[in-house]
């Protein structure tokens, strides 16, 4: 067998998982849900009840459905490590800065969950033991076996690396299926920033090596190397609309999927 045929088989062997009582199938059983941290947010405030507690129905949704689910979440409705460091903050705390922002990010989503009776767990890479577990992969993983959501605070706990390196690694860590990209108001991967090109042309399916030679900021090239090696699906498409989340679990077709 081939290392393409053997790469095929694996992925094929972890999809077609079978829910509850509905009997509806799912495509993956494990899945990390990337969000950004402007996709919390509103009009001149961090966070929109509303955006909250949509979000925390869709993904009781899934979690209704036997999905495991663990979340990376960024922190960009309050500081970019990039942004703080045009305003002369030292790149370095400018990037602690952006990890206690998705901290604070990560206690939110928790807090809607919980309130629709959804038992969660933050972790983080910056220990904080007042308000989140540690990061350890292991117990990441009890957890999501154990019917728990998992958000993952604080990036990779480093400075100069991005949350979208952060959800790679996690996923990585916690053999993960695919990331779910949940994008603010774009439905998918274009040629050229649809909003400044009206010839932007959708993607429907591109390769990791795609990405990169084509040069579609996707995600940074660590997080897309990363993916690459270690053989995860990403799909990234439009959170804004209702139950896309559900799609994109379910395997249908929404956004575009990269392999």
């Amino acid at each position: 067998m081939g290392e393409y045929d053997k790469i095929t088989s694996e992925k094929e062997a972890v999809t077609e998982f079978v829910s509850d009582e509905k009997g509806e199938i799912t495509m993956y059983k494990r899945i990390l849900l990337k969000l950004s941290g402007e996709a919390l947010s509103g009009q001149g405030t961090n966070f929109d009840p509303e955006i909250l507690k949509s979000l925390a129905s869709q993904i009781k949704e899934i979690q209704d459905l036997g999905v495991e689910i663990a979340i990376v979440v960024g922190g960009g409705n309050f500081i970019r490590g990039k942004m703080a460091e045009k305003m002369g903050i030292e790149r370095v705390q400018a990037d602690y800065m952006g990890m206690l922002a998705t901290v604070i990010n990560a206690l939110a989503i928790q807090s809607s969950l919980e309130q629709i009776n959804v038992p969660t767990r933050v972790q983080t890479a910056i220990e904080m033991n007042k308000v989140a577990e540690p990061f350890i992969a292991r117990r990441a993983i009890r957890h999501l076996e154990k019917g728990r959501v998992v958000i993952f605070g604080a990036g990779t706990g480093s400075p100069f690396f991005s949350t979208d390196t952060t959800a790679a690694l996690r996923a990585s860590e916690i053999k993960a299926d695919v990331i779910l990209m949940a994008k603010n108001g774009v439905d998918g991967v274009y040629s050229a920033d649809p909003k400044l090109d009206p010839n932007a042309v959708k993607y429907d399916r591109l390769t990791y090596m795609d990405l990169i030679q084509k040069g579609l900021a996707v995600m940074d090239t660590t997080a897309t190397s990363m993916c690459m090696d270690n053989h995860i699906d990403l799909i990234v498409f439009n959170m804004n609309q209702e139950g896309n989340i559900k799609r994109a679990v379910m395997g249908e077709s929404i956004g575009t999927i990269v392999e």
